[in-house]
């Protein structure tokens, strides 16, 4: 018993001094520094959760809770077809502000779609998609939406659409200003695909409030061709007002096999954006709430590398 009573205050004096000297050390000597902070924020695109929507297991009110409790995402990405046509509906616009303003939830902006073609060579046509899509610009003002995007679409030659486009897209981003929301366009096929081609359009449009969204796996120029995405992410993050991390599948280390997110994020980083990055799974190898959860992850870690 003596043996160990000495054997005990020993053990004690020595875990005194010890901790003495961790107390006269500074802060920065610590290896357990506070976790680091990414460079960008996270925000879920509404798209991710497509299958539960068109199933009727959600519904569009419902998915900022969805993002919130199920994933600790504090923003969110829309997509209009599932706002069931109730998109100028003041009663449905608060109910949906005031689910997100009690979660702590904010709306980043509106993914627009079947609105008609902004870049149709047709005027009149051409017209008429800039306003149906001005009701949009005003449902993503009253949410607190910083943008709307929207697609240049248009047939013909790469010049024709591309005139058609920057004529289209400037008319729109003119309503948009006055109301304070970016008109951003997606890759999203078709010309829209080619980097290079869309971020001259934007030099043309040469509007503060037009700018482009680029999606990691959108480069589809026709059924046989593709563009390289590396090379249109960094020719579109000039002009990016958010950035799509879509993601299909993983391998064992949590990895896209197809889309090198550390090079992707690093070309974002490399153009001084710090905005947000939405998540945008849409594989078939995970459930969704598993892709969405596997996606979070992979830009955490890589988002960590980078910082």
């Amino acid at each position: 018993m003596q043996n160990n009573r000495r054997r005990f205050l020993k053990q004690a004096a020595q875990a005194s001094l010890g901790l003495g000297a961790l107390a006269s050390l500074p802060l920065s000597s610590f290896s357990m520094a506070r976790p680091q902070e990414l460079f960008f924020d996270i925000s879920l695109a509404e798209w991710s959760l497509h299958k539960a929507l068109f199933a009727g297991k959600m519904t569009n009110l419902d998915f900022p809770a969805k993002a919130k409790q199920s994933f600790d995402i504090s923003a969110v990405e829309y997509v209009s077809v599932f706002f069931d046509k109730k998109e100028k509906e003041q009663s449905y616009l608060r109910d949906l502000k005031k689910r997100c303003d009690d979660l702590g939830v904010r709306s980043v902006l509106i993914m627009v779609d079947r609105e008609g073609y902004l870049a149709d060579r047709d005027k009149a046509k051409r017209m008429e998609a800039v306003q149906n899509h001005h009701k949009w610009v005003d449902a993503a003002k009253f949410l607190g939406c910083h943008s709307i995007r929207v697609n240049a679409h248009g047939e013909g030659t790469a010049d024709e659409v591309k005139q058609a486009a920057v004529e289209g897209l400037g008319t729109l981003a003119e309503y948009g200003a006055k109301n304070g929301i970016n008109i951003i366009v997606e890759n999203h096929g078709g010309y829209s695909s080619n980097g290079a081609w869309l971020a001259d359009v934007m030099k043309q449009v040469n509007n503060p409030n037009c700018g482009t969204l680029p999606d990691f796996g959108n480069f589809r120029l026709s059924e046989t061709e593709e563009y390289d995405k590396y090379k249109g992410v960094k020719e579109m993050m000039p002009y990016a007002k958010g950035v799509s991390a879509k993601a299909y599948e993983f391998d064992a280390n949590g990895n896209e096999p197809k889309i090198d997110f550390r090079k992707m994020m690093q070309l974002v980083k490399d153009a001084g954006y710090t905005g947000y990055v939405g998540i945008e799974y849409e594989g078939s190898q995970l459930s969704e709430e598993a892709g969405i959860r596997a996606t979070k992850q992979l830009l955490e870690k890589v988002g960590a590398e980078l910082s």
